[in-house]
């Protein structure tokens, strides 16, 4: 058995899409949720699934190791980015090398980095004028998604696309792509 924790900082949407796909997949297992916000809506979602959940403290994250003694607790094999707000601190890098996956709503390295994330991509990319867009799957080093890509997906943006109308092609990208490459990521 092989064991993910997800960090997410909002409703987790992501979250379910990957809770649901490895639901009937004996060899993986959702075993934490871990967010950045006590009023996130995925710790909700944890709930419901009956998945522990645990609410980071900032300075706590930021300052000391102690994470690191739940996640083994665990047994976390794969810690998988969905929409977590927060630059993950070098000892965690360092404790999972290319085991911390994240998911970025835009095909890096455009429209990366500190601040880039929900709206504020899809505004620069209807913005830039691109023609296309999408979503890049990367291993997570110290740096806002800097780590090496291992999947892009790409939608069309059309001139009638609005940040939301783009946002939800973008999503649906997420769910179809991001569980998948989880489980080809944690199985090899």
């Amino acid at each position: 058995m092989r064991n993910i924790c997800i960090f997410a900082s909002g409703g987790g949407t992501n979250a379910e899409a990957i809770i649901q796909f490895f639901s009937d997949k004996p060899l993986v297992n959702v075993c934490l949720i871990v967010s950045s916000r006590k009023d996130a809506y995925v710790l909700k979602r944890a709930e419901n699934h009956h998945i522990p959940s645990l609410v980071l403290d900032r300075s706590a994250f930021r300052e000391t190791e102690n994470l690191l003694e739940t996640l083994k607790e665990h047994a976390v094999d794969l810690i998988v980015l969905a929409g977590f707000m927060w630059l993950v601190p070098t000892y965690l890098v360092a404790a999972y090398p290319n085991k911390i996956v994240n998911i970025h709503p835009a095909l890096l390295p455009k429209y990366g980095g500190k601040g880039m994330y929900g709206s504020h991509v899809h505004e620069a990319v209807i913005s830039a004028g691109e023609k296309k867009s999408g979503i890049t799957i990367h291993y997570v080093n110290e740096h806002y998604d800097e780590g090496a890509i291992i999947v892009q997906a790409t939608c069309e943006v059309t001139p009638e696309d609005t940040p939301e109308s783009l946002a939800e092609k973008i999503h649906q990208l997420e769910h179809q792509h991001f569980p998948r490459v989880i489980e080809g990521v944690i199985l090899r």
